[in-house]
């Protein structure tokens, strides 16, 4: 029996104070549509549409690639990031990104 223990964060949406647990092994995208089903966007889930960004405030955390043409690197350094490419590594805080539209 394998008795390693998956490690879960608590990762928060600052606008609403909801939050959610999410597995080190789980992109952030797939543990909000399974405990908040509507919160978020979601698209190719593969890091190419962006429909999933969101930023990051605080807390570790994983990327995998994502497009350029969605996160650039000086939003990435400003904790832009796409969720279905994004794996916690501590507890993390975040907010969705506004619509390119809405900035």
């Amino acid at each position: 029996m394998d008795t390693e223990q998956l490690v879960r964060h608590k990762v928060t949406d600052r606008r609403s104070g909801e939050y959610f647990e999410c597995g080190e092994e789980q992109s952030l995208l797939i543990a909000m549509e399974r405990t908040h089903p509507g919160l978020i966007k979601v698209g190719c889930r593969g890091g190419g549409c962006g429909l999933c960004k969101i930023r990051v405030l605080q807390g570790d955390y994983f990327t995998k690639v994502m497009s350029r043409a969605q996160v650039s690197e000086q939003e990435e350094q400003s904790g832009y990031v796409l969720a279905c490419r994004t794996y916690p590594r501590s507890d993390l805080m975040f907010e969705l990104a506004e619509p390119a539209g809405n900035k």
